[in-house]
C-alpha cells in the first residue's frame, strides 16, 4: 500500500480502537492508539496471513504481548475483513470473542496474553517451531509495551532468541513513555532499550513510530537481517491524534471522556478494506506419523525412581508419537529427561535455567500443533505459574513433570522440594494432576497424559520406590486403586507417591494389631476418584490422608472434595507436611514430617480408639 494509504489506515485503527473501548465503556484506547501506525504499516505492507484459513502453515504469527491494546488488534482484524462491525461493537460485552484480552477464542489469536512479559517468550516457541520442527519459513511478529520491558521474562526471551539466531522473530516496541500510573523506567530513551537489547545478539533499529516511511523502512531492513532477531523500537505517543490524551498522564485504561469528538478529530470512520499479503504456499516437515508403543516394564519388588520410569516412558512416546517434543531447564539429568534427548535430540530443547521461557516455549509450541512435555524440579514450576496459569486460559495443551518432589528428596533440603505444587497445579483451570507411587504406573501414566487435553502435571520422587503393579496394570485418569480392602475395615489409609508405600507398610502392623486398614493409591489427584472414595468412608467411616505435601491444596484437600455433593464428611486424619524441613536422609525426612508407617499406624489408633 502507498504510504499516503497507510497514514489514513492508522487514523482507521485509532478512530475504530476509541469506538470499541466507547461501546464497552472499558478498555486501553490510548494504548492502542499510540501503535497504531506500527500496525497499520504491518498490516498493509508486511504481515502475511490468510484470515480465511488461519491453519495455513505459512502464515505469519502475530502476538500482542501487550494484550491491553486489544481495541488494535480486533481494529487490525476489522481492517481485514475478519470481523464485520457489529461483532466488532461487542467488545468486553458478555458472550463476546472480543474479550478485555485476547484469546484463542479468536481463530486468529494463538495464545492468550495480557499478563504482561508473556508475549515474547510465546513468540520464541513459535520461531524455535518455524526453524527446527515446522521448518517453514513463517515470520513471527511480537507487539511489545516499554512498560512491559521491566519484567524478566522478557529478558529471558531476548537472551534465548538471540542464542538461537531466531531471525524470523521481530519485536515491535512501543515505546509510548506512559505506563499505567506514570513514566516508564526509561521514558523516550530508545538507546537504552537498544543498548540492552543489542548485548542478547539482536539487531535493533530506532525509529520515531508515526513515520509511516520509516517503519515502512525498519520492517523491510527487520526481513533482510540474516542470523539474529530483530527489534524495532518506536518513540510513540500513547493517545496520539486526540488532544485531550496525548502524552497525558492518567489516561491508562480509560474510554475517551468524549468519544464523538476524538473521532472528528481524527477524521471521521473510516471503512478501508485491506488485501493482507497472502503466505506463501509450503507444507511442514513434521514427523507425526504414529508408530507402536511400546513402554518399558519393570519387575515387581525392584526399587525403581519414578523419574526414571518417567525418562524411559517419555523416551518411547516419543518414539511413537512424532508430534511429542521434550523441553529441558537444565536439569535433565536428574529429571531424567536425556533419556529423550539421546533417542530424539531434533525434538529436544534445552532452555537452561529460565523456567518462565522454558514453559512459554512451550505454549508456543503447542500452538503450533506439537505435543509438549516440559520437565524442571517441581519446586522450580512455581516460577513459572503465571505461565501456566495463562496456559490454561490459552486453552493450552501441555504435559509438566516436577521431579524432586516433597520431603522425601532428603538432604538438599527445603529450596530443592516441591512441597507446594499439588495445590498450585490442582487450581490451574481444567488441569489433571498425576501422582504414581511405582514406575510402571509411572510409564502408564507418562504415556495416558499425550493423549489428554489441558494442563497435565505429573509428579515423580527423586528416590526408589518399590514396584508393586505388573507391567499389566492400567491406570485410568481419574481411576484409583484399591491396594488391599476387606468388608471389615475400620479406617482407610490413602496415599500417593512415596505416601503409598508408608500406608501399605502402616496397613501390615495395624493388621498385627487386629485393626484392619483400606489401603487406597490415590494416583489421579484431579479428577479424583470420587466414588471409591465415597465408597471407603462407607464401609470404613474413617479415613487418614497421607501426603508429602503441605496440608493446604493437596492430597487431603482433593479427598474431602470428594464428600462437596453434602454428604457427611467421615471422620478423618490429614498428615502433611506441616514444619519447616532441613537437611536430612528420606527416612529421617519422612518421620520428622509426621508422615512415615510410625504417624501413619499412631494416627489409626487414635481414630479407632476414639470410638471405643
Amino acid at each position: 500500500m502507498r504510504h499516503e494509504q497507510l497514514s489514513e489506515l492508522g487514523q482507521q485503527l485509532r478512530v475504530d480502537s476509541v469506538r470499541a473501548a466507547d461501546a464497552a465503556g472499558s478498555g486501553h484506547p490510548t494504548s492502542s492508539m499510540s501503535a497504531a501506525d506500527l500496525m497499520a504499516v504491518l498490516m498493509g505492507n508486511h504481515l502475511r496471513y490468510d484470515f480465511e484459513q488461519p491453519e495455513r502453515p505459512g502464515n505469519d504469527h502475530l502476538i500482542f504481548s501487550k494484550g491491553h491494546a486489544s481495541p488494535l488488534l480486533y481494529s487490525v482484524y476489522k481492517a481485514a475483513g475478519a470481523l464485520r462491525d457489529e461483532e466488532f461493537l461487542t467488545f468486553r460485552k458478555r458472550g463476546s470473542r472480543l474479550e478485555g484480552h485476547p484469546t484463542p477464542r479468536l481463530p486468529w489469536v494463538d495464545v492468550a496474553t495480557g499478563s504482561l512479559g508473556q508475549g515474547l517468550p510465546y513468540g520464541v516457541g513459535m520461531a524455535l517451531s518455524g526453524k527446527r520442527l515446522d521448518h517453514v519459513p513463517y515470520r513471527v511478529w511480537v507487539l511489545c509495551g516499554d512498560s512491559e520491558m521491566a519484567e524478566g521474562s522478557m529478558w529471558e526471551a531476548f537472551e534465548h532468541a538471540g542464542y538461537e539466531r531466531l531471525d524470523n522473530l521481530i519485536a515491535i516496541i512501543d515505546v509510548n513513555r506512559l505506563g499505567q500510573r506514570g513514566p516508564t523506567r526509561h521514558e523516550w530513551d530508545l538507546d537504552a532499550y537498544a543498548r540492552r537489547i543489542r548485548a542478547f545478539d539482536w539487531h535493533t533499529i530506532e525509529i520515531d513510530g508515526h513515520d509511516i516511511e520509516a517503519i515502512d523502512r525498519a520492517y523491510a531492513e527487520a526481513l533482510s537481517t540474516v542470523g539474529r532477531p530483530s527489534a524495532i523500537i518506536a518513540r510513540t505517543m500513547k493517545g496520539r491524534g486526540v488532544a485531550s490524551v496525548e502524552n497525558r498522564e492518567g489516561m491508562h485504561g480509560k474510554p475517551l471522556k468524549n468519544a464523538e469528538e476524538a473521532i472528528a478529530e481524527l477524521g471521521g470512520v473510516r471503512n478501508m478494506a485491506v488485501p493482507v499479503l497472502g503466505p506463501p504456499s509450503v507444507s511442514p516437515t513434521r514427523p507425526f506419523s504414529e508408530g507402536p508403543l511400546v513402554l518399558p516394564h519393570y519387575n515387581t519388588g525392584d526399587s525403581v525412581p519414578t523419574r526414571d520410569a518417567f525418562g524411559e516412558a517419555v523416551a518411547a512416546v516419543g518414539t511413537a508419537r512424532g508430534a511429542v517434543v521434550a523441553l529441558d531447564g537444565e536439569v535433565g539429568d536428574s529429571t531424567r529427561l536425556e533419556y529423550f534427548h539421546k533417542e530424539h535430540p531434533e525434538r529436544y530443547f534445552e532452555f537452561f535455567i529460565a523456567e518462565q521461557q522454558l514453559v512459554a516455549a512451550a505454549v508456543g509450541m503447542q500452538a503450533r500443533g506439537w505435543n509438549p512435555y516440559v520437565s524442571t524440579f517441581a519446586a522450580f514450576f512455581t516460577r513459572a505459574y503465571d505461565f501456566i496459569r495463562m496456559a490454561a486460559i490459552s486453552d493450552a495443551d501441555l504435559n509438566l513433570i516436577g521431579s524432586h518432589a516433597g520431603v522425601a528428596i532428603g538432604e538438599d533440603g527445603p529450596s530443592q522440594m516441591g512441597v507446594e505444587d499439588l495445590a498450585a497445579m490442582r487450581a490451574v483451570h481444567g488441569s489433571t494432576v498425576l501422582y504414581p507411587c511405582d514406575a510402571n504406573q509411572t510409564a502408564q501414566l507418562t504415556a495416558a497424559m499425550a493423549a489428554e487435553s489441558g494442563i497435565r502435571y505429573l509428579r515423580t520422587t527423586r528416590g526408589g520406590t518399590p514396584v508393586i503393579y505388573p507391567p499389566s496394570e492400567t491406570f485410568p485418569i481419574g481411576g484409583s486403586k484399591v491396594v488391599r480392602a476387606t468388608d471389615d475395615d475400620q479406617v482407610t489409609l490413602i496415599g500417593a507417591g512415596v505416601t503409598l508405600h508408608e500406608a501399605i507398610e502402616a496397613a501390615d502392623r495395624l493388621a498385627q494389631e487386629g485393626i484392619r486398614a483400606r489401603v487406597i493409591d490415590l494416583y489421579s489427584v484431579k479428577p479424583v476418584d470420587a466414588e471409591t472414595l465415597r465408597t471407603a468412608a462407607e464401609v470404613t467411616g474413617r479415613l487418614i490422608t497421607v501426603e508429602d505435601h503441605h496440608p493446604e491444596g493437596g492430597l487431603g484437600d482433593a479427598v474431602l472434595g470428594a464428600f462437596d455433593d453434602g454428604r457427611p464428611v467421615p471422620r478423618t486424619i490429614r498428615l502433611a507436611v506441616r514444619i519447616m524441613p532441613g537437611s536430612s536422609t528420606p527416612a529421617e525426612q519422612l518421620s520428622d514430617a509426621g508422615i512415615d508407617a510410625d504417624a501413619i499406624v499412631a494416627a489409626a489408633r487414635e481414630l479407632v480408639g476414639r470410638d471405643g
